[in-house]
């Protein structure tokens, strides 16, 4: 019986008591059921008559009787005990909390998965480096967590899309174009122009697709060297997202979807029609303090070009035409400001910003002693933190961590093979998991015999597979709260709880016979049990974006 069969349990029971007249009350769709700090007090534990007892017009440990004798006969249910003002603490008898192991196996990578979120229809945005460079440190923590909250939201039964943003438009291509032409030529780079080899290298690519560059005039060659270098770089970042095992859906164009289509003068006129356009001194202005902003914002300025928050607006309208009810934008630790200008863009669409819009606020990562890239100059690259690191110990380590949290890594740390480095730890219990299965099945322990199943769910007695169990069964749940809040560090750390189990269990509970015993159904059991934890923990880890080795 998992947790959400027993949450289902606990709601048949009150609404049979319902029915029965015996308590009128409004039944909850979900009944939340979670592990007692301490397991003398049972498998399972939940507060529902303490949250209805009032409501039910009874004291709470009346109503915890009431339910307690109903879910008592449910079966799989070993006992019902009432603690203090009226808790009950659920006891699963040992078939019916063992039977677990086998329906993950049969699961598979399905195991964990949940509609908690089905029908909603999402678009993240996240990373959405600008293409003038290569991605660096401080992409590193959005393209990790972008990626795992989006699986993690997808596990969930959400319609994700992935989407990077690219500002391939304003003056910063330009600036851009001229530092690659000046390099190209042998020349310093501009005034607030970009440095680093990388820079030399883009040329030396434009050079070689445009042989005869150089004996174009600077005016003639920008063109140019602006689109040939524009497309050279987001092929590095592209492949850079690859290796980091990152994918995008959709890689928006500002300049092809937002300026060159004409969406941006289509939003300011749809947002005018909306109620909320101006024109003061000479420009277009969004009343954005109607809903909250510090002040009004100009969408087009009195030169008739349009600026960054008309763009924003043109987005977010581009989003909704797409069909993304639900918009959530990762955003770095000095874009708050950010927050009360994009959801004032909702409301002047029409739309409940509270609902259409989320922003998520990330905090820096530090690396100790990590260096300056040699090729950038004045950054630290991502690929070379994945050379350095790897890339598993990189992701593991930021989807450990609330994103809102500062994070410092510890390269020491996370090169060791050792319990100490929790990447390693996880991935090693599946690795000896994986292990385990190949020794019992050169011990001729196997799942099945002549064909046909072989699992006793009753032999699955001992504390430590009680406890393993357990930590099995609350999988789902934990994927679908990580979902729920977008903190995929919540299946990082339930992995550690799961591995610490496995490793416990191992020591103690053996699969293969030893020496001339025979196998037994036990060892069978216990098999199914073994694969049931390598499954879990592969399922989790892929949330996370980080591999589930065989061997180590």
């Amino acid at each position: 019986m998992t947790p959400e069969e027993l949450s289902s349990a606990i709601s048949a029971c009150l609404a049979d008591a319902v029915r029965a007249g015996e308590i009128s009350v409004d039944v909850p769709e979900e009944i939340r059921v979670e592990r007692p700090k301490n397991r003398d007090h049972g498998d399972w534990a939940t507060n529902i008559a303490l949250q209805l007892g009032k409501r039910a017009g009874m004291a709470p440990r009346q109503l915890a009787e009431l339910i307690a004798g109903r879910l008592a006969a449910v079966e799989g249910v070993a006992s019902v005990d009432i603690a203090g003002p009226g808790f009950l603490n659920v006891t699963l008898d040992a078939a019916a909390a063992g039977a677990l192991a086998k329906a993950i196996v049969e699961a598979g990578t399905a195991y964990g998965t949940n509609d908690a979120l089905s029908g909603h229809v999402i678009n993240m945005e996240f990373v959405s480096a600008n293409p003038t460079g290569p991605l660096h440190i401080g992409h590193t923590r959005w393209a990790a967590l972008g990626d795992s909250i989006a699986r993690v939201l997808r596990a969930s039964g959400a319609d994700v899309t992935r989407e990077y943003y690219i500002n391939d438009a304003g003056n910063q291509m330009n600036v851009f174009a001229n530092s690659v032409l000046s390099r190209l030529h042998g020349r310093d780079v501009p005034e607030g122009g970009y440095p680093g080899q990388y820079i030399v290298d883009l040329g030396h690519e434009v050079l070689s697709a445009h042989p005869d560059l150089r004996e174009l005039t600077d005016e003639a060659a920008l063109p140019i060297v602006r689109e040939a270098a524009y497309a050279a770089q987001m092929k590095d970042i592209r492949a850079t997202l690859a290796e980091f095992d990152v994918e995008f859906d959709v890689y928006f164009s500002e300049r092809e979807g937002l300026h060159e289509s004409g969406a941006i003068e289509t939003a300011v006129k749809r947002l005018r029609e909306q109620g909320h356009v101006f024109d003061a001194d000479g420009a277009v202005w969004l009343r954005t303090t109607d809903f909250g902003d510090d002040k009004d914002r100009v969408l087009i300025r009195a030169n008739g070009e349009p600026t960054y928050f008309a763009a924003d607006a043109a987005y977010y309208l581009s989003k909704k035409d797409r069909g993304f009810a639900e918009k959530v934008y990762l955003l770095g630790a000095d874009h708050h400001g950010y927050v009360n200008r994009l959801k004032a863009i909702a409301a002047c669409a029409g739309d409940d910003p509270e609902a259409a819009i989320e922003v998520l606020i990330g905090q820096l990562v530090s690396v100790n002693g990590a260096k300056l890239s040699k090729r950038a100059g004045n950054i630290i690259e991502l690929k070379d933190l994945i050379e350095w690191l790897g890339k598993d110990a990189v992701r593991y380590s930021l989807a450990r961590y609330p994103a809102d949290s500062p994070l410092t890594l510890d390269p020491e740390l996370l090169k060791k093979n050792s319990n100490e480095n929790p990447v390693f730890y996880v991935q090693y219990a599946h690795a000896r998991s994986r292990g385990a299965a190949r020794n019992a099945e050169a011990a001729g322990v196997a799942r099945s015999v002549d064909g046909a199943d072989v699992f006793d769910a009753a032999l699955l007695t001992h504390p430590s597979e009680n406890d393993l169990l357990a930590r099995l069964a609350a999988y789902p749940s934990i994927v679908a709260k990580a979902a729920e809040f977008r903190e995929p560090h919540r299946v990082a750390r339930h992995l550690e709880a799961v591995a610490s189990a496995y490793h416990s269990w191992y020591d103690n509970c053996r699969i293969a016979p030893q020496g001339d015993e025979e196998v037994t159904d036990l060892n069978r059991t216990r098999l199914w049990l073994n694969d049931a934890t390598s499954q879990v923990l592969a399922n989790g880890l892929g949330l996370l974006g980080v591999s589930a080795p065989e061997r180590m």
